[in-house]
């Protein structure tokens, strides 16, 4: 008679099989969730890349019933509805997002142009804002759904050559958290997944401005910044513990979960960070951060009176060169950038970006 209660109260397996949009999918964690996804037959799929990456997606993948393989340029707003629209034709809607694409400049924040500004937002903010936008509506009309935002330890704390990389973090957390509040009374979770180094070569496809990549050549009053914060930045990844495939598992456990938090620190020294921040006054925080930066006390020496060393004849002429540089392109008109992030000099409306792919790409 119990075995007959314990059957009778089984439920029939489900055969609902959820779909998942996961952007930024050519390298990194993005891949690695990829190829983790690749394997979990319970779920539906969709991949996304820029154009140029599709060709490396369907070498690696064979597209199915439950895997498709999408273009996507998260910063144009036409790709991004037709994706959804796409989606919803063929599988309803999408049930979970991973917002993963994004890409970093490696700039101190007086190197940056308003176009440099404009594509770090939009690739890490505006465009992830704009899909949560579309899927919404779906989710709702489900009762059920889940958002997974990929930050980064530069969402909790900020550090120099990544100011407007740590600003897109930071947006994002803030759009996250006020979304966290809207979206639970319809069912939907929200989450901030916030890797810290992860061992990659994604440091090397950091993105450079044409005075940052100026300055760190041939020299000028932030070359110390750059010179010292890339190789720091290159060990503290190569020695992480954490890779992609740790992480992408870590995005696994949050979509197999039925309420996860808001915050999930991914990695050891995000935990580290995340305790820290939280624990330690400001006040403190802040210069115990700024000693443990590689050569900082000398950081600006020579270039104001309160930082006096002594300039050499070269150092001066690039410094010269420098300023020669701002005050073009002060001087100059104001041309554009189109939406998707390239240089557009239709309009006088847009902005205009330099940037210099760092020589790992």
């Amino acid at each position: 008679m119990l075995q007959f209660f314990k059957k009778l109260g089984r439920s029939k397996p489900s055969t609902f099989k959820p779909v998942i949009l996961v952007t930024g999918c050519s390298s990194g964690l993005g891949l690695a969730l990829a190829t983790l996804l690749y394997r979990q037959r319970n779920y539906r799929v969709v991949v996304t890349a820029r154009t140029p990456s599709l060709p490396f997606l369907k070498r690696r993948f064979k597209e199915d019933d439950r895997f498709w393989i999408h273009s996507l340029d998260v910063t144009v707003e036409k790709e991004r509805r037709t994706l959804i629209k796409n989606i919803e034709e063929k599988w309803g809607g999408v049930n979970i997002l991973v917002n993963n694409a994004g890409i970093s400049y490696r700039a101190v924040l007086e190197h940056m142009t308003e176009g440099d500004e404009y594509l770090q937002l939009a690739t890490n903010y505006l465009g992830p804002v704009g899909l949560m936008r579309l899927v919404l509506p779906y989710m709702r009309s489900q009762g059920r759904g889940k958002i997974i935002n990929v930050s980064s330890v530069s969402g909790m704390l900020a550090m120099p050559t990544m100011a407007s990389y740590s600003a897109s973090k930071h947006a994002l957390e803030g759009a996250s958290e006020a979304l966290w509040y809207e979206a639970k009374p319809f069912g939907i979770n929200v989450s901030l997944l916030q890797p810290g180094f992860i061992r990659s070569k994604s440091f090397e496809r950091v993105y450079y401005t044409a005075l940052a990549k100026l300055t760190s050549d041939e020299g000028g009053a932030y070359a110390d910044y750059y010179g010292n914060m890339r190789p720091f930045i290159a060990r503290l990844m190569n020695r992480s513990l954490a890779t992609p495939e740790s992480v992408a598992l870590r995005v696994l456990k949050v979509i197999r979960t039925e309420n996860p938090p808001l915050w999930i620190p991914a990695t050891l020294d995000a935990i580290v960070f995340y305790h820290i921040r939280r624990l330690l006054p400001r006040r403190l925080l802040q210069p115990l951060l700024f000693s443990a930066l590689p050569n900082a006390s000398r950081w600006g020496l020579g270039e104001t009176r309160c930082r006096r060393r002594r300039t050499h004849p070269t150092q001066a002429a690039t410094n010269q060169k420098i300023l020669a540089f701002q005050r073009t392109r002060l001087a100059s008109s104001s041309v554009g950038m189109s939406d998707d992030g390239k240089n557009d000099s239709s309009g006088a409306n847009t902005f205009k970006t330099e940037r210099v792919r760092s020589s790992g790409t």
